[in-house]
């Protein structure tokens, strides 16, 4: 079989991104629910938070979400920053799939304590030395005492060798530039972002050959990554929306 250029693919990328990458995508897609506010902070804490949710049936994970935004009252940030204990036995009723009540009470625990001595989700991400650090935001969301076990799984972490997909997806969304994604955050470099590897993205990837691992975990989002920027080494993850798309289309 005749093996596709790389220059074939590229343009073929290149195409598809141009094609996806509009602000009608946002409409059927989890990053409408930021996509509601207008406040940095809001748009963090929404952001986040459906991106943990994003796993499923788009559908379910938008009216969910929509139904989260409800119970914060439609501003994330203010509610966060000023509700008390009794405030939380609203979400008491609130499940999307595996993530519970006391799922939600951990994360509105730790945003708010957050919030309150900074102002940015950014700054977790970041090591000592400036550098996006995946993991160690892991190790930071999860500091507060008595961290339930099961809320660890609803946050990936590369340590274990997990694809992140869900922490890569809110990081391009917070740091790529719109119209879809908000560009937000400017310490993280688009250069440095990994693309978000889901099943779509994996399938069309591979049909691509721009992976060869058999797996499909974190050292495999590296691969893909640094084959994409081969076509944009300044911005390697804008090919996520042509793979997704692709992907769910099913026309690659």
């Amino acid at each position: 079989m005749k093996r596709t250029s790389a220059q074939t693919i590229k343009k073929k990328l290149d195409h598809y991104f141009e094609h996806y990458h509009q602000v009608a995508f946002i409409e059927d897609d989890p990053i409408s629910i930021p996509h509601l506010f207008q406040k940095q902070q809001d748009i963090e804490i929404a952001a986040f938070w459906v991106a943990m949710l994003s796993w499923g049936n788009r559908t379910t994970i938008i009216n969910k979400s929509k139904a989260l935004m409800e119970l914060l009252d439609h501003a994330p940030h203010d509610f966060v920053l000023h509700h008390q204990p009794k405030d939380r036995k609203r979400f008491a009723s609130w499940v999307h799939r595996t993530f519970q009540y006391t799922d939600s009470i951990y994360f509105l625990e730790f945003f708010q304590q957050h919030y309150h001595r900074s102002d940015s989700l950014e700054s977790l991400f970041l090591s000592d030395d400036g550098q996006l650090d995946i993991g160690l935001f892991h190790n930071r969301f999860f500091s507060l005492a008595d961290v339930p076990k099961r809320t660890r799984k609803h946050v990936s972490t590369p340590i274990r060798g997990s694809r992140c997909k869900r922490i890569c997806m809110f990081l391009r969304w917070m740091v790529r530039q719109g119209p879809v994604d908000f560009g937000l955050w400017t310490n993280i470099s688009t250069a440095d972002l990994l693309c978000p590897l889901d099943l779509h993205v994996d399938r069309v990837a591979r049909s691509m050959g721009l992976i060869t691992r058999k797996q499909s975990d974190w050292q495999t989002v590296n691969e893909l990554t640094d084959t994409l920027r081969n076509f944009d080494s300044e911005d390697p993850v804008k090919y996520d929306f042509a793979l997704f798309g692709l992907g769910v289309t099913g026309t690659f």
